[in-house]
């Protein structure tokens, strides 16, 4: 099926939505729920298909050149397949590199769109910034450098609209400048305070990945993200709802962060008992898989 489907997108044209959405999203599903064989099988196929890649060049670029006057409470079928465009693209990403697969037609995003997709959100539906976090994410853990994708401006000049490298640290780095973290990181603490379950989910996992990313490139960078004041405000605010137990899986993973890049500042051993303590009295069978996972990577950190 992946052939006539994977064909079908070629296909079509971005406005193609009602087509394109369910298509999109059954060769995102059967890149994930299939054997690891059948994955590599699968991931083969659709990176050779060029009329395919061309078309989800052109779905992307449709993130910044669709511009609807007003965003509805629910998800228009152009969000929808902007969803399922950036979702498809992080998983080729991703699984490209695992099996270094032979790319015959490169994608070419603008990191400084992905970064302001986050950052300023223009009210973008909260599925569609997930779907981009995710494709930030991918493209964090491949150290900006695929054989797939493009990042727009790399190797080039900077123009007046990039941020120019201002010290050693921006070169390190590289493609992305001190700067651009703060802000990611700011916009991503302010996200997490809307407490949706899932955008609190993509943005710790976002998180994460940008602290791992910074501390290969320069341990100082990470461990200055990771030990903002700000970050403790962040915890109190999260904690200040209607369940103030510590064991919620969006606190735990942010603890079990900071834990790992010793923020004493921002998490203490009082809170570190705290947990300790609520997970001892806790009955661990009504505790959800999220929490559960999200508790044994503390305890491990610890």
């Amino acid at each position: 099926l992946l052939f006539p489907v994977s064909n079908l997108c070629g296909k079509c044209r971005p406005r193609d939505t009602d087509l394109l959405q369910p298509s999109l999203n059954f060769l995102y599903w059967s890149l994930h729920q299939t054997t690891p064989c059948s994955q590599q099988r699968a991931v083969a196929v659709l990176l050779s298909n060029v009329s395919l890649l061309e078309l989800l060049q052109k779905v992307l670029e449709c993130t910044w050149l669709w511009s609807p006057p007003s965003r509805a409470a629910y998800l228009s079928s152009e969000d929808a397949l902007l969803c399922s465009g950036w979702l498809l693209v992080a998983s080729l990403l991703l699984y490209q590199h695992r099996y270094n697969t032979e790319v015959h037609q490169t994608l070419s995003v603008d990191l400084t769109e992905v970064l302001n997709a986050v950052i300023v959100r223009n009210k973008k539906p909260i599925l569609l910034l997930v779907s981009i976090m995710q494709f930030l994410r991918a493209l964090l853990r491949q150290n900006f450098s695929s054989s797939l994708l493009v990042i727009a401006g790399q190797n080039t000049a900077p123009s007046a609209t990039q941020p120019q490298p201002s010290s050693l640290q921006d070169t390190a780095l590289h493609p992305l400048a001190m700067q651009q973290v703060f802000s990611l990181v700011v916009s991503l603490q302010n996200l997490l305070v809307h407490k949706d379950l899932l955008l609190s989910q993509a943005v710790v996992a976002c998180l994460e990945t940008l602290v791992e990313y910074l501390y290969v490139k320069n341990q100082d960078a990470a461990l200055h993200v990771a030990s903002q004041p700000w970050h403790r405000f962040l915890l109190f605010t999260l904690l200040s709802g209607g369940q103030k137990s510590f064991l919620q899986p969006e606190v735990l993973r942010l603890m079990t962060l900071f834990v790992r890049y010793q923020s004493s500042n921002i998490i203490s051993q009082k809170e570190i008992s705290q947990i300790i303590q609520e997970a001892a009295e806790a009955n661990i069978a009504e505790l959800s898989e999220a929490t559960s996972c999200a508790l044994c990577l503390f305890l491990s950190q610890v």
